[in-house]
């Protein structure tokens, strides 16, 4: 099961990783230069010190077997849930997201994160269900199943509650039922009620969804009984949209809005995205130089070595560094594709593209929400954001989607 030691097959992605890694760890060393010496000026060296416990447990993965993965893919998941779980009693809250419990806590010491561990736990047994079947899900029934897997550990996390992690858990679902084969219509029909339930604050965007909906319903002919699901799903969360609306604690009404309107709470909620944006913007064509950046050193940049640690990039190395640090992680999304398509067994290739997706959608949501295109939810970029079990994930992934990549074919021609 252990094969001899030696340097990963698929050193193209390996280094890519790592080159992500350095740049990170480098912003996280400047997030901590500022004007006023605060908490955040030595955290590097926690940073690095994952770092070092992330890679060496990412290689280890790299000698195992894929088999192995699938093996463990119930226990790890159901060890993930258990986890969760503990969390709602004894959970704790940190930084932005202070009023969650998000952060496993023994004797007031912060431990980490399990979500982040069990985004890959959901990602091997999601492909373990999905690769199991004959073929893809072609019925709402048939997507029972795999909901169920995505569905409890989402509810746990959303308990806590973690908007931006639950994002995560929805990107990574339908992304790996897209790999898997799902039809277009399916997936826009599992997707809808979710669709209604953010349409529904304009009357007259919802009745356009809905409306679409129905033509959509006409053309594809699915079953009855979907139809009549579909539908129903459809007025039901638009109509109980305000009342979930209220469930939400006031700060993630305040993110929503401000997302909506900066200047409708510049001195609260909207205060990071302003500041984010002063920092982007700021930062020019070339920036103002490693650690020199302004509105870091004067720390108004909330945040600056995790949510929004994207910003201290843009304004110390400007449009320039933002395109490379761009160019690094379009190089690891697609070199994870290719692991994906290039992969021996349906559930390796799931878990590829699944954990792919994982990072897609923290990156999309993460930039997103720095330049105002997204709310903020405050979600970490990967390999960037201070936070050690993120990187221990981060590079557990790494592990994982190298030791795929040895197992591949074409090897021969895979450089």
């Amino acid at each position: 099961m252990i094969r001899p030691l030696r340097l990963p097959a698929d050193w193209p992605l390996a280094l890519v990783a790592l080159l992500l890694t350095c740049f990170g760890l480098s912003m996280v060393y400047s997030a901590g230069q500022t004007d006023v010496p605060t908490f955040v000026e030595g955290l590097w060296r926690v940073q690095l010190a994952w770092v070092v416990l992330g890679v060496a447990v990412g290689y280890v993965l790299t000698r195992l077997s894929s088999r192995l993965l699938e093996a463990v893919s119930v226990p790890a998941y159901i060890a993930a849930c258990v986890l969760l779980l503990l969390l709602i009693f004894v959970g704790k809250g940190a930084g932005t997201a202070a009023s969650t419990k998000s952060w496993l806590a023994i004797g007031g010491v912060r431990l980490g994160q399990p979500s982040e561990l069990a985004k890959i736990a959901v990602v091997l047994m999601l492909a373990h269900v999905l690769s199991a079947a004959r073929r893809a899900p072609s019925t709402l029934f048939e997507l029972i199943p795999s909901a169920t897997v995505v569905g409890i550990p989402w509810l746990l996390i959303m308990a806590q509650p973690d908007l931006g992690t639950g994002i995560v858990f929805i990107g990574i679902y339908y992304a790996m039922l897209f790999w898997a084969g799902v039809s277009w219509w399916l997936l826009l029909l599992a997707a809808s009620p979710g669709v209604s339930l953010i349409l529904a604050f304009s009357t007259g965007l919802w009745g356009a969804w809905f409306l679409m909906l129905l033509a959509v319903l006409a053309l594809v002919r699915p079953a009855r009984w979907e139809g009549v699901v579909v539908v129903a799903g459809n007025l039901m969360l638009g109509v109980l949209a305000p009342l979930l609306w209220n469930r939400l604690d006031p700060y993630q009404q305040r993110r929503l809005l401000v997302f909506l309107d900066p200047s409708s709470d510049p001195r609260a909620s909207g205060y990071h995205l302003i500041q984010s944006q002063v920092a982007i913007g700021s930062g020019g064509l070339f920036g103002k130089g490693f650690t020199l950046g302004s509105q870091k050193r004067l720390a108004f940049l909330p945040e600056q070595q995790t949510d929004f640690i994207f910003p201290v990039v843009a304004e110390e190395f400007g449009f320039l560094g933002v395109s490379i640090a761009l160019a690094l992680f379009a190089a690891l999304l697609l070199r994870t594709i290719r692991v994906a398509v290039r992969s021996s067994t349906p559930f390796a290739s799931l878990v590829a593209f699944g954990l792919t997706s994982a990072w897609f959608t923290h990156l999309m949501v993460n930039v997103g929400m720095t330049v105002g295109l997204m709310p903020i939810t405050g979600i970490p970029l990967p390999f960037f954001s201070y936070g050690g079990s993120f990187m221990l994930a981060s590079w557990l992934s790494v592990g994982i989607l190298l030791l795929i990549s040895s197992e591949g074919r074409g090897q021969a021609d895979r450089l």
